[in-house]
């Protein structure tokens, strides 16, 4: 694929996503041959846009998720200005592109993780979080979910389907709290759906936030402190309905909501 072929995919990117658009499928000629080429492109769409990126968002923590994800790893995209809301939040239904209400452990930075040579350990990346927090994510994609779906390179091309990270308040003495043990549930709509916990989908959200400084790293862009990254989701895939409110427990460290108006 060349240099104008991905400029071409990053540019239509950007302009679905400033139009709050999706589409059914894509070009094969702007189709990324593979993962690479697909994070250059998402790096040209951050350039196209001209938006701040001030998180990112992990996904495809456990094999069971990256089964329904179609990889073989984790994977990540940008979280742009001004998606970063707190709890509660509403968003306009018919305004979104096929959102997933997830909910997941999300990391303020401290501190910069820049690129270099010898990777990372999850105690350096622990010791850069400023702050833990409850939250949930609402993920988004540019193209809708038909029968000419692209592949795999084509939705990281497109950030991984990157939306709304919306947080809870600051967990107190996280690093010292079973944050891994701690059971997390999905409540629509008043009743209970979805329950899990950071052990059984990610070990820990320091286990997937080191993955993704040192996926960075090696790519020359690394992480900065003031981002807020959205460490995986606990409770799997779903598709919401106009008209829900979703409320993520997480016992004793605090309640996220959204409400999809």
């Amino acid at each position: 694929m060349d240099d104008t072929s991905q400029r071409q995919c990053a540019e239509l990117l950007a302009e679905l996503r400033r139009s709050g658009r999706q589409q059914s499928g894509l070009d094969p000629d702007l189709t990324p041959p593979d993962k690479e080429t697909a994070y250059r492109i998402a790096e040209l769409v951050e350039e196209a846009l001209a938006v701040q990126v001030v998180g990112w968002k992990i996904a495809a923590t456990n094999p069971e998720m990256q089964r329904a994800l179609r990889t073989d790893e984790p994977i990540y995209g940008r979280v742009y200005a001004p998606n970063i809301r707190r709890s509660p939040a509403s968003f306009d239904f018919p305004a979104l592109c096929s959102p997933i209400p997830e909910v997941e452990y999300q990391a303020s930075l401290g501190a910069d993780l820049p690129p270099r040579n010898k990777p990372y350990t999850v105690d350096e990346v622990s010791g850069a979080v400023a702050s833990l927090h409850p939250g949930l994510e609402l993920p988004e994609c540019r193209f809708i979910h038909d029968d000419q779906f692209p592949p795999l390179p084509a939705i990281l091309a497109d950030g991984a389907g990157s939306g709304t990270i919306i947080s809870g308040p600051a967990i107190e003495d996280w690093q010292n709290r079973d944050i891994a043990g701690q059971e997390v549930e999905l409540y629509r709509n008043g009743e209970k759906i979805r329950s899990g916990s950071a052990t059984a989908a990610l070990e820990h959200p320091m286990v997937p936030l080191t993955w993704l400084a040192n996926a960075l790293s090696r790519t020359g862009i690394g992480l900065k402190a003031g981002q807020m990254i959205s460490t995986g989701t606990m409770t799997g895939m779903l598709r919401p309905r106009r008209g829900d409110t979703y409320l993520a427990k997480f016992g004793p460290f605090g309640e996220v909501s959204l409400q999809l108006d």
